[in-house]
């Protein structure tokens, strides 16, 4: 077999584990424009450790070239937009281990670059996350105040670095559910529902225009936050 993805090494990055992590990328940043349009960023940065990097460039162009396939037909099965064309590049990044990567996503366009914002919603009430950490709870020094006698004062909090989220429950009494499930801590992905007591908020990543900005930070998870996605 000639394809990148039936090739395998002792330890490390493997190949399938970078397609898998753009299809994760691609649906994390997946955002309604209009009833008839998703968009999506076209532009990635695969970071990778210094090893991890020289094994993959190993295979040579074989790689990125099925990895453009993989990314064009799972954006055509779930029937996103692209905001340009695609482009895919393999960096080595001396601060991640091996068997780590992260990803970097944008969206270029033609004259013009579009950023993300985090956007939670309740009650009919949109709370555009403007800060690195955003508190809900049922006290008035909350960042995001909700009426429920099944809320703590400050129940959970959402970390949001420009362009992943994740949702940490901060020892309340009754818990934080993420789509229906208890969680103490957990990545959250657009159209994702946090319920707190009997107040569901919904989470979600919208694209916003912003022309001249250089990307968002794209920071993984594990960096970012100190646990595993």
């Amino acid at each position: 077999m000639n394809s990148a993805f039936a090739k395998t090494f002792r330890s490390g990055i493997q190949p399938v584990e970078i397609a898998s992590a753009l299809r994760r990328e691609i649906d994390t940043k997946a955002a309604v424009v209009s009833r008839d349009r998703i968009i999506v960023p076209s532009t990635f940065v695969v970071h990778l450790s210094g090893e991890d990097a020289t094994a993959m460039h190993g295979l040579g162009s074989t790689l990125v070239d099925e990895l453009h396939g993989l990314v064009k037909d799972h954006a055509r099965a779930q029937g996103y937009s692209f905001a340009g064309p695609v482009t895919i590049a393999l960096e080595a990044d001396d601060r991640l281990a091996t068997g780590t990567l992260r990803v970097d996503s944008a969206s270029s366009g033609s004259g013009s670059r579009m950023t993300w914002q985090a956007v939670v919603t309740t009650g009919g009430t949109r709370h555009p996350l403007t800060k690195a950490r955003t508190v809900i709870g049922r006290g008035s020094d909350a960042d995001i105040t909700i009426g429920d006698a099944g809320s703590s004062r400050k129940h959970a909090e959402i970390l949001w670095d420009g362009d992943h989220a994740m949702l940490r429950d901060l020892g309340s009494t009754n818990g934080t559910k993420l789509n229906g499930t208890r969680v103490r801590e957990a990545q959250l992905d657009s159209g994702m529902v946090i319920t707190i007591g009997r107040t569901d908020l919904s989470f979600q990543i919208v694209p916003v225009s912003a022309p001249g900005r250089p990307g968002g930070r794209g920071d993984d998870v594990t960096r970012a936050f100190g646990v595993s996605p």
